[in-house]
C-alpha cells in the first residue's frame, strides 16, 4: 500500500512540475481543442474558366484549391464541420447551380460571388476564410497577407490577425502585417468572422516554387488552422 502511495504521490508532483514549467501559450495541451464543434466556411478562390492570377503554368485556382483541401483535412481532424465552396477544377456555380447560363465570363464571375456569398449566409458558419494567391507586374515583391474588412463583422480583425502571426512563426518567410481592405464583397457581406488569405506572390519567381510544392501548401494550410485555433482559444480565454 506504501508502495503504491509513494507512487501515486510521485506522479502527481511530476505533473506539477510539468504544467509549472510549461509556457502559458504550451498550456493549450491540457485545453479541448477550441475547433471542435464549430462550422467553417473555406473558399478555394476562383475555379473554372477564372483562373485568377498566373504565370506560365501556374494557376491561382490551382494552388487555392489544394491549400484549401488541406486546411479542410486538419480541421476535419480537430473536430470541425467544414463547408468547402468548390472541391474541384470548376468554379461554385459549376459545383452547386451546373445549369445556370450566362453571356459573358464576367456575369459569370459576378454571379459566382454572388453564390458564394449565398453559401456563406446559408451556412451560418463561426468562421469563414477565402484563400487566394497574389501577381503583380513587379516581380521583386513576396510574402504572404491575411486581409480583413474594416465594415465586416468586428472579430475579422482578430481573426485576420492571428491567422497572419501564425503564417509568420510557422514558415517564417514573411513580416507582412494584416491589413484592412475595402475591395473584397465576400468579407464585407460575410456576417461572420471572415479573412482572405492571399498566401504569396506568383509573380515572384521563389515564392511561385514554393507556392505550387506540396510540402509548403501543407505548411501553409497547417499555418491557417494554427491561426483559427488562436483566435479561437483568444475568444475562449
Amino acid at each position: 500500500m506504501k508502495r503504491w502511495l509513494a507512487l501515486g504521490v510521485i506522479m502527481l508532483m511530476s505533473i506539477v512540475v510539468v504544467a509549472y514549467e510549461t509556457n502559458a501559450s504550451d498550456r493549450n495541451f491540457f485545453l479541448p481543442d477550441p475547433i471542435g464543434g464549430t462550422k467553417i466556411v473555406i473558399d478555394a478562390g476562383h475555379g473554372g474558366q477564372d483562373g485568377g492570377a498566373s504565370k506560365g503554368e501556374v494557376i491561382e485556382k490551382d494552388i487555392t484549391l489544394a491549400i484549401a483541401q488541406h486546411v479542410e483535412k486538419q480541421l476535419k481532424k480537430k473536430g470541425a464541420t467544414v463547408v468547402m465552396t468548390r472541391t474541384q477544377d470548376g468554379d461554385v456555380i459549376d459545383e452547386h447551380a451546373p445549369s445556370e447560363k450566362f453571356g459573358t465570363l464576367r456575369e459569370r464571375k459576378k454571379q459566382d460571388i454572388f453564390l458564394r456569398k449565398d453559401i456563406v449566409a446559408k451556412e451560418q458558419p463561426n468562421i469563414f476564410i477565402t484563400i487566394h494567391a497574389n501577381a503583380i507586374p513587379e516581380t521583386k515583391w513576396r510574402g504572404a497577407q491575411v486581409f480583413y474588412h474594416k465594415d465586416g463583422h468586428a472579430d475579422g480583425e482578430l481573426l485576420a490577425n492571428s491567422i497572419q502571426q501564425s503564417i509568420r512563426t510557422k514558415l517564417q518567410n514573411t513580416d507582412r502585417e494584416a491589413l484592412a481592405i475595402k475591395q473584397i464583397y465576400l468579407l464585407k457581406k460575410a456576417e461572420v468572422p471572415a479573412a482572405l488569405v492571399e498566401t504569396g506572390f506568383i509573380s515572384n519567381d521563389e515564392e511561385r516554387a514554393l507556392l505550387v510544392d506540396k510540402k509548403y501548401q501543407e505548411k501553409m494550410a497547417d499555418a491557417i488552422v494554427e491561426g483559427i485555433e488562436d483566435y479561437l482559444l483568444g475568444k475562449i480565454e
